[in-house]
C-alpha cells in the first residue's frame, strides 16, 4: 500500500502535471500513440501469410508484382513498418526517411528492364477513398513496360 501511494504520487507529479505544462509529445505526430489500424493484406504478405512474387526487399521496404496488373510492368512498394502512414495524407517530419526509401526503390525498380520497364514508369500513390486506394497501407505504384497513355485524374 506506501508502494502504491509513492508509486501514483510520483506519476502524478511526472506524468500528469508536468505534461500539462510543458506539451512535450504535441510537436509530434501520432506520439505515443500505436496503430491501431487493422490489418491489411500486405501486413499477410509481409509476414509470409499470403505469397507474393517479391522483387525487392530490404529491412524497410518490400517491394511484390502487382496481382491485378494495370500496365505490363506493375510493381508495388510498401513499407514494412506502416508506423501510421495508411495513406500519405498521415505522413509527418517524422516519416521522411521512410517515404524517401519507398521513392528510391520505386525509381530503382523502374530502370530494371528484366521487370519489363524500358524508357520510363509512371510512379504513382493514391491516397484515400477519393484517390482510389484500396488498400490502407502506404503504397506507392511503378508501372511501365509500356507507353502509358491516359489523363492523371
Amino acid at each position: 500500500p506506501v508502494f502504491t501511494k509513492v508509486y501514483d504520487e510520483i506519476m502524478e507529479v511526472l506524468v500528469h502535471s508536468w505534461e500539462e505544462k510543458n506539451h512535450r509529445w504535441d510537436s509530434i505526430w501520432l506520439a505515443g500513440q500505436r496503430d491501431t489500424a487493422p490489418a491489411t493484406i500486405f501486413d499477410k504478405i509481409i509476414a509470409g501469410e499470403i505469397p507474393a512474387t517479391i522483387v525487392k526487399e530490404d529491412e524497410h521496404i518490400l517491394a511484390f508484382k502487382d496481382i491485378n496488373p494495370m500496365a505490363p510492368a506493375h510493381i508495388l512498394v510498401i513499407p514494412k513498418d506502416r508506423n501510421g502512414l495508411t495513406n500519405l495524407r498521415q505522413a509527418s517530419l517524422e516519416h521522411t526517411d521512410i517515404l524517401g526509401r519507398l521513392l528510391v526503390a520505386a525509381g530503382e525498380i523502374a530502370k530494371d528492364e528484366s521487370l519489363g520497364f524500358g524508357d520510363g514508369a509512371r510512379i504513382v500513390v493514391n491516397d484515400g477513398p477519393d484517390g482510389r486506394q484500396e488498400v490502407m497501407h502506404l503504397h506507392v505504384h511503378v508501372l511501365g513496360g509500356r507507353k502509358l497513355e491516359g489523363k492523371l485524374g
